[in-house]
């Protein structure tokens, strides 16, 4: 087996191992907090285009970005500087585009993080200094407003014979760089009912929640409306608004139920089980014909005085495997996770064969569980 075959297995057999070591009746119950989300209480993405200023020579070519060049006179000509017609060859300047997220309930004042990425044939964007950039949501309305001076993780050395680059010189990013200028509405204090959002939506996790919110309550004010979707109600008697009662709910344990699956990633060769995988009585064979060629020549030397010369005489080695030490192995009914990754590593099986075997299991209706290919 390759050394890289040898390591994902080992990997793997890690991987299952501690999966299969612990019994669904003992798996970790996990918090609402970490299980579901509120409705309405996101993110939101904001994207702006702004000018870089202050590169040392690292700029766009002004020739090749023409959109660089129109952005540079527009902003001298707000400064009164007019440069309609005349011969720009600045290197210092660089388009950008300016992402972010602004959080939920973020008010005006408040900073967030900006990451900036070069629009045209920049080289670098190390010393700049992003100039001010509305940063606008997909309503088209400017939420915040970005500026000041780019840190860049990545640099770039060029020589006349050589050069280097780590990293991405082109991307930067500025921490606290934006001021939130508008605010996005949500009322949450006072909302009667919220839904909970499941991140890994299921019939049976929604289910646990509801149940264990309605036993915290004493009341049934929690619903599953659907797999990914628990319906919280204010309950009349409760002293407070919805933020304590969420506040009371979010640490709540549930162990979430997850449907069987395997996951496998065809281009790494890595697969990954989850705990609930079955396979039904099927017996499994593998094997692969090996023929390996080895070419060892050797040097003939004359004997003393024969006038001879030196020659290369070849010599070929060929050893075949038919894998006839390989044997068949048989899956009992209902096997873990644990027997099964047993009984693949028995045959020899690496993991790109492995994938191929549990692809041939699905296809001959013994794996209870769905396969997902990434």
């Amino acid at each position: 087996m390759p050394k890289w075959s040898a390591s994902l297995a080992g990997a793997l057999v890690a991987v299952v191992a501690l999966c299969g070591a612990t019994h669904p009746a003992e798996a970790a119950a996990s918090r609402i907090k970490d299980l579901a989300s509120i409705e309405g209480v996101r993110e939101n993405q904001l994207v702006g285009y702004g000018i870089v200023v202050g590169l040392n020579g690292t700029g766009d070519s002004l020739n090749n970005a023409p959109f660089t060049k129109q952005s540079l006179q527009a902003m001298l000509e707000r400064m009164g500087v007019n440069t309609r017609g005349a011969n720009m060859r600045t290197a210092n300047v660089a388009a950008v585009m300016v992402t972010a997220n602004l959080h939920a309930f973020a008010t005006q004042g408040t900073r967030i993080d900006v990451n900036i990425s070069a629009l045209g044939d920049s080289k670098s964007l190390q010393g700049g200094t992003l100039l001010v950039t509305p940063l606008m949501g997909a309503d088209g309305e400017a939420y915040a407003i970005a500026q000041g001076p780019l840190t860049v993780g990545g640099f770039s050395a060029k020589g006349d014979a050589a050069s280097i680059t780590r990293g991405v010189p082109t991307s930067a990013r500025i921490a606290n760089g934006a001021m939130v200028e508008r605010e996005v509405e949500f009322k949450l204090g006072t909302m009667s009912t919220v839904r909970l959002a499941l991140r890994n939506p299921d019939f049976t996790t929604a289910r646990r929640i509801a149940m264990a919110i309605n036993d915290l309550i004493g009341v049934p004010s929690a619903e599953p409306i659907d797999p990914s979707t628990v319906r919280l109600t204010l309950p009349p008697k409760f002293n407070g608004n919805i933020v304590d009662l969420i506040t009371d709910i979010e640490q709540l344990a549930v162990e979430p139920d997850l449907p069987a699956k395997v996951v496998i990633d065809e281009a790494t060769g890595i697969v990954v089980m989850g705990q609930d995988v079955r396979v039904s009585t099927v017996a499994v064979a593998q094997g692969n014909l090996t023929v390996t060629v080895t070419e060892q020549p050797e040097v003939s030397q004359p004997d003393p005085l024969s006038q001879g010369t030196t020659v290369t005489v070849p010599r070929t080695q060929i050893n075949v495997d038919d894998g006839a030490k390989k044997k068949m192995t048989i899956m009992r009914q209902t096997v873990s996770l644990r027997e099964l990754v047993d009984g693949l590593n028995a045959l020899g099986v690496g993991p790109r064969d492995m994938i191929t075997i549990l692809q041939a299991i699905k296809a001959a209706g013994a794996l209870q569980a769905e396969i997902e290919v990434l």
